[in-house]
């Protein structure tokens, strides 16, 4: 019995470890470090995804992301992206600031996961705040599976197809939506 419990328990860390290989390898790639344009420098429209290591060792296998929109013309990006503290603080996990995107989360650099900018990001500044305003999981957080900040992102990705965007594997939660949502996905796959 002993023999096939490690059996067993060495075949399943190596799917796990064959899982995780081919899940970084399909993954679409950052674009680089994080530079959000300055707005009193670019004045045209911005909508960028970002992705940073969680804190600690769950870092290694899971990012928090977050998007930011810059209108035409603002003086500052708006941040959207989902947070378990804001849940107690104040009833939403969903949280609205103003400020630059393109920093630390917990000592973890931000990585550009995502980037449209000029004609095709004006569209997308107002479809992202409608998608964010209608996400229906704002009283409710859990780690994993989800909703969790990368649930957040996938349901602005599904709601504004035309952003593009796909989040790496790293973002453990982006199938819960899917998985909540089939209907979302039915013409995407």
């Amino acid at each position: 019995m002993k023999k096939f419990l490690l059996i067993l328990a060495i075949f399943i860390a190596g799917v796990f470890v064959a899982s995780q290989i081919a899940a970084v390898m399909l993954e679409p790639e950052p674009i680089g470090p994080a530079v959000a344009p300055e707005p009193s420098a670019y004045s045209d429209a911005v909508v960028q995804v970002y992705g940073a290591d969680v804190w600690g060792v769950r870092g290694r296998f899971a990012i928090h992301t977050w998007i930011a929109t810059k209108a035409e013309n603002a003086r500052s990006y708006t941040i959207y992206q989902v947070v378990s503290w804001g849940l107690r603080r104040r009833g939403s996990a969903v949280d609205i600031s103003q400020g630059m995107p393109d920093r630390y989360w917990f000592r973890s650099p931000p990585l550009l996961l995502h980037e449209v900018k000029g004609e095709a990001a004006r569209a997308l500044v107002e479809r992202v705040d409608e998608a964010v305003n209608a996400y229906p999981y704002d009283k409710e957080y859990t780690m994993w599976p989800g909703p969790n900040s990368n649930s957040f992102i996938e349901w602005i990705a599904l709601e504004v197809p035309e952003l593009g965007l796909k989040l790496p594997a790293k973002a453990i939660g982006k199938n819960w939506m899917q998985d909540m949502h089939p209907e979302l996905t039915a013409g995407t796959q």
